[in-house]
This record gives structure tokens, sequence and C-alpha cells, in this order.
């Protein structure tokens, strides 16, 4: 059922109800007003008529003669007018005028002392009783005065009636009426519907476009649904980053790995030949395959973390000390190279809010890319930017450095020089985890002055972590880097 229908229906029952209920008060109010009225003229002609009444009571009580009792009672009955009187004492009743039949139990004096209603089948009457004292002679009775309450109670019904009419026509005419004015008011309402109704995410990148219509609770609805929308196309975005992360990963392994794995299956071919290889040419053989091995899952761990900085949420972000990150990045650096000679300075507080696996990736490749392309020992360290602003990591080697020309695109993934034992995708992590921290990451010339290579990598110190960015693809995009970034350059580092 339409709204509009729910809301006639719902003023149609409604409406009648209310009318009724004003109606029951109304009734109310007519009824104590109508007897209000007839209990005040009775009063009146009980004031008229008690001290007649009085007079007929001792005449009674004296035992007049009949004439001078039918004069009293011809007085009583002139005082009464229009009402009916009975007076009752100890030497019997004297009635006149309209009351109820003599058969027709009279409540208590007590009891009327104030005036009721009192029903005989379909004729009521309003009962009012006066007490009667004489003193000389003593004698006590009672004055009853009756008032037909004939037209009171038509007035009473009359009023019934008419509140049933109006109810009985209100019922279709509010529901009409509400029914054309909820159509009305649902007008904005039908109108988001129409809107919204014709956005297809399938088909169209259209979106909701509401103009405020005056009405809150359509105005609301509109941005509820804006914001449906949007979280749609933020979830459907990252799906759709998810689904191509995930074909990059397997597109760049399979690409990258054909090489390694078919110089493994030639290895394996010579293991396997006759003669077989013996002595130092066997063990050149194996050792060839260790290297590969450790080349295969080198690759895979660095397109595995690739792939999931594209994909980490802002939720992943936590308080990182980078300096206790360093130091332990240096201690396992020197267990897996003991020859290595690495140092560690740190100054000052080094706390950003970042993610943690991220982070630690970036650093262990800046320190294996200075051990294993550079020359000497390694200076790593890590303090409070100039500004305060940020929190700087430096490593500098002692090779033959950058040259300026190719510093821009040694952040490219897969970017390796000829004979490079790595994949080409450790400092493209640096540069990812740079981008999604907020920072930067670049290389220039040491600050000293002597030969070799300067990494710096800059983290931002937020409260409440980075925005991260809306389009991760340092996997899937085009070989040579994250769309946007600086085309790939024709650079390889050499040995000393």
């Amino acid at each position: 059922m339409k709204l509009s229908a729910r809301i006639a229906l719902a003023v149609g029952l409604v409406v009648p109800l209310l009318v009724l209920a004003s109606g029951w008060v109304m009734v109310r109010l007519v009824t104590r007003d109508v007897h209000a009225a007839g209990d005040a003229h009775l009063r009146e002609r009980a004031a008229a008529v008690r001290p007649e009444a009085l007079g007929l009571l001792r005449a009674m009580a004296n035992d007049r003669p009949a004439s001078v009792e039918q004069a009293r009672q011809r007085r009583v009955f002139t005082a009464a007018l229009d009402v009916g009187i009975r007076v009752t004492g100890p030497e019997g009743t004297v009635s006149g005028g309209p009351q109820p039949p003599g058969s027709l139990a009279l409540p208590a004096p007590a009891g009327a002392a104030r005036p009721v209603t009192l029903s005989a089948g379909t004729q009521s009457w309003r009962v009012l009783a006066v007490p009667l004292t004489a003193v000389r002679p003593a004698a006590s009775g009672t004055l009853w005065l009756f008032s037909a309450d004939t037209a009171g109670q038509r007035q009473i019904r009359q009023v019934r009636r008419r509140v049933l009419t109006v109810a009985v026509l209100t019922a279709p005419v509010a529901g009409l009426a509400a029914w054309l004015a909820a159509v009305r008011l649902a007008r904005p309402l039908l109108a988001l519907r129409r809107r919204a109704a014709g956005i297809d995410p399938r088909t169209s990148a259209a979106r909701l476009d509401h103009t405020p219509t005056g009405v809150p609770e359509v105005d609301d609805l509109a941005r509820t649904l804006q914001t449906v929308l949007a979280r749609y196309d933020e979830q459907a975005a990252r799906t759709a980053e998810a689904l191509a992360t995930a074909r990059a990963f397997s597109a760049a392994a399979s690409h990258e790995l054909r090489t390694p794995l078919m110089s493994m299956r030639i290895n394996l071919d010579v293991l396997a030949g006759e003669p077989a290889p013996e002595g130092a040419e066997r063990a050149e053989v194996v050792a060839d395959l260790r290297a590969e091995h450790e080349r295969l899952l080198g690759l895979l761990v660095m397109l595995r973390t690739l792939a999931q900085g594209d994909l980490v949420e802002a939720d992943a972000f936590v308080p990182v000390d980078l300096a206790d990150l360093l130091d332990a990045a240096v201690r396992d650096l020197r267990r897996d190279h003991p020859a290595a000679d690495v140092t560690v300075t740190a100054e000052g507080p080094c706390g950003v809010r970042g993610w943690p696996p991220g982070l630690r990736s970036a650093v262990d490749n800046l320190l294996v890319n200075a051990l294993v392309h550079g020359a000497g020992p390694v200076r790593a360290a890590v303090h409070p930017a100039a500004d305060g602003a940020a929190v700087r990591v430096t490593v500098a080697d002692h090779g033959p450095g950058v040259p300026p020309a190719a510093r821009q695109g040694v952040f490219a993934r897969f970017q390796r020089r000829t004979g490079s034992p790595g994949a080409g995708l450790g400092l493209a992590l640096v540069g990812q985890q740079a981008a999604l921290h907020g920072g930067t990451a670049t290389v220039t010339d040491r600050p000293d002055g002597r030969p070799g290579a300067y990494f710096v990598l800059d983290i931002p110190r937020r409260p409440h972590g980075p925005d991260l960015p809306r389009q991760r693809d340092w996997l899937s995009a085009a070989e040579g880097g994250a769309a946007g970034s600086p085309a790939p350059q024709d650079f390889h580092k050499e040995r000393p």
C-alpha cells in the first residue's frame, strides 16, 4: 500500500474517532447545562412553594376544616406553576401537576436533597426533595418537586445524532483531503525516487543529483543515498584495484619468474644429465641453483609487499617509533650479513603514525640497497626534520652514487642494473611507502661531499594517520611505476 493511501486511511479512521470523542465531551457538557437550567428552575420553585407547603402541613396537622385545607392546596399549586409537587406528611399526601406515577418509588429524601433524575419507562423526571418541619403544631414532612426532562433529553439526543452524522461524514472527507495532501507533499520524495531509480552503476557513472527541497526528511534521505552511493563507488573502486593488483601480481610474477625458473631448469637438467657433473662443476651448479632460489624468494616477497601496500586500509596505521624500527632492521641486517659495516644514529623523538610492515620494508630495502650497490661502510640515521613536522630516515653509502638525470626514475619498479641480484623492486617499495604515508623519498649526493648515494625518507607526523590516495597502482600500473610517476630512466647502478 502506498504511503499516501496509508496516510489517507489513518486520517480517515482517526478523524472520526476524534469527532466522536469531542462529541462525547460535548454531549456531557450539554447534558450538564440542560440539567443545570432545569435544576435552577426547580430550586426557584422550591423557594416559592416551601412557605405554602408548610402552611398546608400545619393545616393537615391541626385537622383544619376541609375548606381551609383545600385553600392551602390551591395556594401551593398556584406557587408551583409549571412543576409538579407532592407534599407528604403524617396525615397523608397531597400531589398535583405533572409528576411520575404514584407507583414509582421515590428516592430517599436524603438522596434527593439535590436534583436527581428519575426514569419511568420512556419518561424521565428531575426530582428535588425539600424537607418540611413545622413547630406549632409539631409536624414534619417532605416537599417533592418534579420537572419533566423530556425537552432536555430530546435536545441531548439531537446533539448525539449530529455528532454521529458529523463523524460519518468526516471519515471520507478527511481521508480524501489527507490523500490529496499526502500526494502533494510526497512529490519531492517521488522525484527523489525517480532520480535514484535511474542510477545504474553498471552502465553509467552518473550519481544522485539532489537540490534541497526544504523538507528535512527528504533532504536527509537524499544525503543518506548520496553517502551510500559514494561508499559503493569507493568499495567498487577498491574491489577493482584489488582485482587489478591480483592480475598484476600474477602477470609480474609470471614475467619475472620465467628467467630464473628457466635457469633453474637448465641447471637441474645439467645435474640429471649424463655424465653427471662432479666436483667443482657440481658445486658451481648447486650454487647457481641456490642463487636463483634466493632471487625467486626475494621477488615473491617484494611483489607481495607491493600488493599489500596497494590494498592497505587506514585502520592499519598505528603509532610507530622509527628509531626502534631502524635499530631492529640494522640488527637483522648484521645477523644476515655478519661482515656488514653499518652504524646507526638516532636523535630526538621519532614517533609517527604509520603502517609498521610497510615502514619496515622501506627501511630494510634502503639498507640492503646501500649494502649491495654501495661500497664501504653504511651510515643510517633517524631524527626529526628541521621544521619538526616529519621524521627523517637517511641512509648513506660509499658507492658511485646516482647521477642527477637518473634520480627521478630510481624509485620506479623493475629498475635494476644489468647483472643485479635484485628484482628491481626494492626502491619501488620505498617510493610506495613514502607515498602511502604522505611523505617523500629522494636520493641526492652525500652532504659531506664524499662519493656515494644519500637516500632520504621523510615521514610526516600526523595525529590520525595520512589520507590514503584513492588510486594506488604501484603493482598494477604499466611497467615503470605508479600512474603519474616519472617514466623509468635508462639507469643502472654499477659496481665500483
